[in-house]
């Protein structure tokens, strides 16, 4: 079993507000954060990091997002789920959806939103982020066997993808 457990937050790209009346869930993305979604997308597929499970919010701008990266990865979208978990869920209740992920996952990308997925790294790194910006990655490399032991002593790697330029 491998002794090390991948976990990739995204952040979704940049969203629009142009639509009165549209739900939150609803929202769209700028036409900016869809093209930094396919920069960071590329970016972290440079680095070989294509995870085994890529889980979504339900939001639209989160699974736009997810989209592009999966298309950019080649990623098989029956390994691709949606879980409400990660739209407005504390970082706590997230944390506890990692941890029961079956552990022959080795790596897995989740896609959501802020302040959660900020909280959410910043549970385990110890310089906390102001902020993950919108397409922005955070790839967390734990010395774990198992999901459910990931925490902030077993960190042993994190890596930032964000866009060049934020608008």
């Amino acid at each position: 079993m491998n002794q090390k457990k991948v976990l990739q937050v995204v952040r979704h790209a940049k969203s629009s507000w142009d639509y009165e009346g549209i739900a939150d869930i609803d929202r769209t993305l700028k036409l900016k954060g869809i093209q930094n979604a396919y920069e960071i997308s590329r970016k972290i597929k440079m680095n070989n990091l294509i995870p085994d499970l890529m889980v979504s919010s339900p939001a639209n701008r989160a699974l736009h997002t997810a989209i592009i990266f999966a298309r950019i990865f080649g990623f098989p979208l029956d390994q691709f789920r949606i879980s409400d978990i990660l739209y407005e869920s504390q970082a706590s209740r997230i944390i506890e959806f990692i941890q029961n992920f079956p552990d022959e996952l080795n790596s897995i990308m989740i896609f959501g939103h802020n302040p959660d997925f900020t909280d959410l790294v910043n549970h385990f790194v110890k310089k906390p982020l102001e902020s993950i910006p919108t397409s922005g990655a955070v790839t967390l490399t734990f010395k774990s066997k198992s999901w459910k032991d990931i925490g902030s002593n077993k960190l042993e790697k994190q890596l930032f993808f964000f866009p060049t330029k934020e608008e």
